[in-house]
């Protein structure tokens, strides 16, 4: 299948935007999976290591090391699931609720600033585009 040039175009920005807020991440900022993770928690809650990894399409062992390094760090906590105790559950720490926030609010900080050179229109019309962008993600093909 050809790509649009519509497509292309979409991707280099995002690519672009993705680079530039991962350089506003401070030195010692969490690696991108473990983001993934806590935000996964964040926004899901409590979740097997399958699922979690099931909905980044990677396999659990994938992310043995990162569920074993935020554990160790207390980000995350790690219990027997209820209905099989031979599978555990992840759920956010409140040390980790902090972490993922303080990450968080460093690409906040910059994004909020370079916003504030678009006028009105052009947030609203990014805005829709970060809708649309959502939908995308979800989008089964």
């Amino acid at each position: 299948m050809e790509l649009l040039p519509e497509a292309a175009r979409i991707r280099r920005g995002v690519v672009r935007l993705n680079r530039r807020l991962r350089q506003e991440r401070g030195d010692g900022s969490l690696s991108a999976n473990q983001l993934y993770v806590l935000g996964h928690l964040h926004r899901h809650g409590s979740a097997t290591p399958g699922e979690v990894a099931a909905a980044e399409r990677q396999r659990p062992q994938s992310l043995t090391r990162v569920f074993a390094e935020l554990e160790a760090e207390g980000l995350i906590a790690r219990e027997p699931g209820t209905v099989d105790r031979r599978q555990s559950v992840l759920s956010l720490t409140e040390a980790g609720r902090r972490a993922l926030e303080r990450d968080m609010a460093e690409r906040d900080a910059w994004l909020s600033g370079a916003l504030t050179s678009l006028s009105p229109t052009e947030r609203g019309v990014l805005e829709l585009a970060a809708a649309l962008m959502e939908r995308l993600a979800d989008a089964e093909v």
